[in-house]
């Protein structure tokens, strides 16, 4: 069930900003909630994370940006969706701090390489290395952003059970009731 509240709270932040005329620049708990539910659900359940952020998808795009919606323009984020939830499912069933903050810096970096290949594959930039180039160092505020909301995220999806599981032994072993 926490999975799914997660999850809740994933899409939440994605379409918050917007609507709350924010600039959140991406920071959001999408990879996080991602790593999380993957490591906590059965594998097959990774597809109502994808659908769920597929429809936030849509609606970001049809009404809060106003744009006409594309699937061939998401496929990419979409197989990045499942993918994430995969690594969770793959590397987190056990969670160390290590493979959270590798879980945690496989998914922004391999979000910020996608997406922002698929934007180069489009119209803004150039197709060249300078196009190219331009098109990763203007993301470069967007993937900080991702970066550190993701780390933080799992760090306390994944950290939190594990410093209340420390303090209920700390307080057994000094005889305080739990």
């Amino acid at each position: 069930m926490l999975a799914y509240v997660v999850l809740l709270i994933a899409l939440l932040s994605r379409l918050l900003p917007p609507l709350l005329h924010l600039t959140a620049m991406n920071f959001t708990a999408v990879g996080g909630s991602l790593l999380f539910f993957g490591a906590r659900r059965p594998r097959w359940q990774s597809a109502v994370a994808v659908a769920a952020l597929m429809v936030t998808d849509y609606l970001l795009t049809v009404y809060a940006y106003h744009y006409a919606f594309h699937v061939r323009g998401y496929l990419v984020t979409w197989a990045w969706y499942a993918g994430v939830c995969l690594l969770g499912s793959a590397l987190l069933r056990r969670p160390t701090a290590l493979r959270v903050g590798i879980g945690a810096l496989t998914s922004a970096t391999s979000f910020f390489i996608l997406s922002n290949f698929v934007v180069w594959m489009g119209h803004m930039y150039e197709h060249n290395i300078y196009g190219l180039g331009m098109c990763y160092v203007r993301a470069l505020p967007f993937y900080r952003n991702d970066l550190v909301s993701t780390m933080l995220v799992a760090g306390v999806l994944f950290g939190m059970p594990v410093l209340v599981a420390r303090l209920a032994d700390s307080q057994d072993a000094h005889g305080h009731a739990a």
